[in-house]
């Protein structure tokens, strides 16, 4: 007699049937994580420039993204973490364009310096025409994703609101330190004024912005360009700061 072994489960009578790998499908290579987040951002970017942040939900931007919501929520707890980050990289995208139209200037300065005559060299309409017409081109560039800088439609969000405003304060202090080359406001007032020359500059890429969108514009039926509103704008700021210029710092005829 056999010894007793454990019984098996009856038979169901059913029949799994799997179906064969296809030998020509190819497997999808998984992103790099820093691949895959550029991605996302470039993505979420678009959608939330285009529809605003409240019309925009983690679904679809893991549609657009062709990426799973856990995969999506790996890179970004959530839809607010996200647009942050969209606003970070928008945001040093604008210092960055600041800083490099602000190079000719400091190169200037450091050769006036250089050569015993720091003051003489320095032209203070360039400094405010550079910083106004990056802006300008900023918005220019990048259409309609620049309007997360300049009208971001969750700014009641002191979190948004303050980064945001990022930028624009990172650009007065890069403002402020060339105005100081060639003014003799104290530190205090040079922020400010700077501060406030940056306003403008940002009401200037707002127009811009609106004038892309709209072609019945004046703007568009006059054949007015950028180059117009940053010159517009900065022979406006300058015309303040001007009265402010060292004696001995040549006017450049403005």
């Amino acid at each position: 007699m056999l010894p007793e072994t454990r019984r098996s489960r009856p038979y169901s009578g059913r029949v799994v049937n799997h179906p064969p790998p296809d030998p020509h499908r190819r497997l999808r290579p998984r992103m790099p994580k820093s691949e895959r987040q550029a991605q996302i951002l470039t993505i979420a970017q678009d959608l939330f420039a285009t529809h605003g942040f409240h019309h925009i939900s983690m679904d679809d931007i893991a549609e657009r993204a062709e990426v799973s919501k856990p995969i999506l929520y790996r890179h970004f707890p959530s839809k607010l973490d996200l647009y942050l980050a969209v606003i970070d990289e928008r945001g040093q995208a604008l210092v960055d364009s600041v800083a490099l139209a602000l190079v000719p200037v400091r190169e200037a300065a450091a050769a006036a310096a250089a050569s015993g005559n720091a003051d003489r060299d320095v032209d203070g309409y360039a400094v405010v025409h550079a910083v106004v017409r990056a802006y300008v081109d900023f918005a220019d560039g990048c259409g309609v994703a620049a309007s997360l800088l300049f009208e971001s439609d969750v700014t009641r969000d002191d979190v948004v609101r303050e980064r945001v405003e990022e930028p624009n304060r990172r650009n007065a202090e890069l403002f402020a330190a060339a105005l100081a080359t060639f003014t003799d406001l104290t530190e205090a007032q040079t922020l400010t004024v700077a501060r406030t020359a940056t306003v403008m500059a940002r009401v200037a890429a707002s127009d811009t912005l609106r004038a892309d969108r709209d072609a019945d514009t004046a703007r568009a039926a006059d054949g007015e360009t950028t180059m117009d509103t940053a010159e517009l704008v900065a022979q406006f700021a300058w015309r303040g700061i001007h009265g402010m210029v060292r004696r001995e710092v040549p006017s450049e005829g403005r």
